[in-house]
């Protein structure tokens, strides 16, 4: 992120971050939004993503056609990424255009895996089960990213007979840079994608469905010219219809969240609903800000989502440096978080990508990490755009891992979608090779993926989180710390809260 003035980076920077952080002191030592204990003794709360984008194949596979094991290997290249350098939620997009990168009875299989839309990978696998599972193997939350209303895009290869666009003509627009775009004052475009959604909830183990900035679309993909759907809003207004266009506009994707909300909590409560809209929510809100007026230009309606608490984190895409006043990424957040009345998570997006690759680089993208735990305190997090932000960036990178995300971090536990308390874990204890082995029976992955383990060596308190895949784990009897003292060990539900811990003195 280039600034525009190195001086007026550095002292908003400091002012902001100063105030913000004395401002936030006042919490009691211990607090927790999910116990209260010790402060040496609870795991750090932060939401630590990256999207994985498929669309135009910009993360992952890296091109079109690659093998089944060449597409797995990259996959898990990027999930170790994300554990080694302690992330703990990865956004795979899954339908990037009205097709899907997992096995679909409603939907074509993508052209991006395979280079032919509707054509399988060979030989046969599904990407989202395996996505999941190597995933939650690795403890990290995964959420299928969807785009709701395009229906084809201008990188996604020529228009098969399996599309979307040929099976529903009659639902989708043509636009004049070549898009194709569900009319989303539709009834058949609502419930063909509440049913794709809601087939990915009812059969696949994921966490969260997020849905980016795209709702109407921007008037660039149609020549700057203004949505062709005068076929929707004569047979409205030949109906009575009052509403303005566009009030009519945004009501039927005010429907469309609501709604989907509803049935996501209906199936499974612990699976969060997040959406990631464009920034400025309108210009002059608050009064310093410009730039595209997304109630009026998208026809969405963010402040109304978050201000009615249709989603369970919110995530406005605010990709512009502290100094850049007209779009300050603080004086934004500020003003979102002044907007969410339901007390949802706040976890902006942030782009590491448009960081320098240098110090100044560094500088800026842990500043708008620190700047989200000041200013959200009990739920801090961001979303990094994209994964191949910090992973080509080694001045970030090294800044994440040495300072910034040095230690592991719990997702934020979401209170309105608490559950009952799961049983702490059952331990058996014995030594093999010197060391102290400790075994649990897992919880089952429908109520938990994670656990935590407490050590206590030498009278200091660390902690490690393990995925799905691990129920044992062989302790030290000794570091350069000290003796190891005590060990707790607990489960982590969907909603992210411990459950009773089970202890071990020795």
């Amino acid at each position: 992120m280039i600034m525009n003035n190195q001086k007026t980076y550095f002292l908003l920077s400091l002012i902001f971050m100063t105030s913000l952080f004395f401002s936030c002191s006042g919490l009691k030592k211990g607090q927790t939004t999910n116990q209260s204990t010790v402060v040496e003794n609870r795991a750090q709360e932060e939401f630590r993503a990256a999207w994985v984008a498929s669309v135009a194949n910009i993360n992952w596979p890296s091109k079109p056609g690659l093998s089944t094991e060449q597409q797995q290997k990259e996959a898990i290249v990027m999930l170790d990424f994300l554990k080694k350098n302690k992330f703990n939620a990865v956004i795979f997009q899954v339908r990037p255009q009205a097709d899907a990168l997992y096995d679909s009875k409603l939907e074509p299989w993508s052209y991006y895996l395979t280079g032919k839309q509707g054509q399988a990978p060979n030989p046969y696998y599904d990407p989202l089960t395996f996505w999941v599972k190597e995933a939650h193997d690795r403890g990290l939350e995964l959420h299928v990213w969807l785009n709701p209303y395009r229906a084809h895009h201008i990188s996604g290869g020529k228009l098969e007979d399996v599309s979307i666009v040929n099976k529903m003509p009659e639902s989708v627009v043509k636009l004049k840079e070549g898009y194709w775009w569900f009319d989303p004052s539709k009834k058949t475009t609502q419930d063909h994608s509440t049913a794709v959604v809601m087939d990915l909830v009812k059969r696949y183990d994921i966490d969260g469905v997020h849905f980016d900035d795209y709702f109407y679309p921007y008037e660039s993909y149609n020549g700057g010219e203004d949505f062709p759907d005068g076929d929707s809003w004569n047979d409205y207004q030949s109906k009575g219809g009052k509403m303005s266009r566009g009030d009519w506009r945004r009501e039927s994707v005010n429907k469309f969240i609501k709604n989907l909300y509803t049935e996501i909590k209906k199936e499974k409560k612990h699976v969060k609903f997040g959406l990631s809209p464009f920034g400025i929510w309108r210009p002059g809100y608050p009064s310093s800000i410009e730039g595209l007026d997304q109630y009026d230009k998208l026809y969405a309606d963010a402040r109304l989502w978050l201000n009615e608490g249709w989603l369970d984190y919110f995530a406005p895409q605010l990709y512009w440096p502290i100094g850049q006043i007209p779009q300050s990424y603080p004086v934004l957040l500020s003003w979102w978080q002044s907007e969410n009345l339901k007390a949802r998570h706040l976890w902006p997006g942030i782009s590491v990508g448009r960081a320098g690759k240098n110090a100044r680089g560094a500088d800026a993208v842990e500043n708008e990490i620190m700047i989200s735990r000041a200013i959200t305190p009990k739920s801090p997090g961001v979303i990094h755009w994209s994964i191949s932000g910090p992973m080509k960036n080694d001045s970030v990178l090294q800044r994440l891992t040495t300072n910034t995300y040095k230690k592991e971090a719990l997702v934020p536990a979401s209170s309105w979608l608490k559950g009952k308390q799961l049983a702490k874990p059952v331990i058996t204890q014995k030594e093999i090779n010197g060391k102290y082995h400790l075994e649990w029976t897992p919880a089952s992955k429908e109520s938990s993926f994670k656990t935590i383990v407490y050590t206590k060596y030498g009278g200091k308190w660390n902690y490690t989180v393990w995925g799905s895949k691990y129920n044992a784990v062989n302790l030290e009897k000794s570091t350069a710390a000290g003796q190891l003292e005590q060990v707790e060990i607990a489960f982590i539900d969907r909603s992210g809260y411990e459950s009773e811990r089970s202890v071990i003195k020795f």
